[in-house]
């Protein structure tokens, strides 16, 4: 994850379970292929607001063989990758805000690839309630991080507007949750799209139309 050129675009937020199981994932595509993946923080409340959407958890709510389907969606992507050590947080939903923000920071304080990792396992591996603030100090110091400074950043209008900026962007090019992938102009929504996205970084790469492209043409 870096301020390079980059193949593949990553939307995220902490909040989303899915998110986080597509991140799992990406180092392994990043392998295989060479493509690489650049992580851009937007506030998924943000997203939902400007969009009208809703998350599964409430949209589904009243629907429970949707519900079912999900679940078990799920365990079959962690048997598939090998993943053992996804929880549920007991304290979802989680307001997301401080978070996102400090992910902003966290770039300009050199230490984004870090802080990603820590928070995406203290979300859904090792869950806490992240949206308290002396849990989310206590996890930056517990992980080398200097609490203070990072979180005096993420409260400067600067990275407050750089957040802000980021989702209405993300939300222009036609996002309406998270994860959402972006390869060159096709946007793609899911932890399950992920093998779509890295055949579509290939393609290009390898100077093909695009599936969109050719159906249309």
């Amino acid at each position: 994850m870096t301020e390079s050129e980059s193949d593949i675009e990553f939307h995220f937020d902490f909040g989303s379970p899915n998110a986080y199981l597509a991140h799992r994932v990406i180092p392994a595509i990043e392998g295989r292929t060479g493509v690489r993946v650049r992580y851009v923080p937007v506030l998924l409340g943000g997203v939902f607001k400007a969009t009208g959407n809703r998350s599964p958890a409430e949209a589904f709510r009243d629907i429970p063989s949707k519900r079912a389907f999900m679940e078990l969606e799920t365990r079959r992507f962690l048997a598939r990758h090998g993943i053992t050590d996804f929880h549920r947080n007991p304290h979802f939903p989680v307001n997301t805000l401080a978070l996102m923000r400090g992910a902003v920071a966290a770039r300009h304080e050199g230490c984004f690839g870090r802080y990603v990792e820590v928070m995406f396992r203290n979300m859904w591996s090792e869950p806490k309630k992240l949206d308290e603030p002396e849990v989310i100090r206590a996890v930056l110091a517990e992980n080398g991080f200097d609490p203070g400074r990072l979180l005096e950043r993420a409260q400067s209008p600067e990275v407050k507007q750089e957040l802000v900026r980021s989702t209405e962007a993300s939300v222009a090019r036609g996002t309406f949750g998270s994860p959402t992938f972006f390869v060159g102009g096709e946007i793609f929504f899911g932890k399950d799209q992920l093998r779509d996205v890295e055949e579509e970084a290939l393609r290009q790469r390898a100077g093909s139309p695009s599936a969109s492209a050719t159906a249309g043409g």
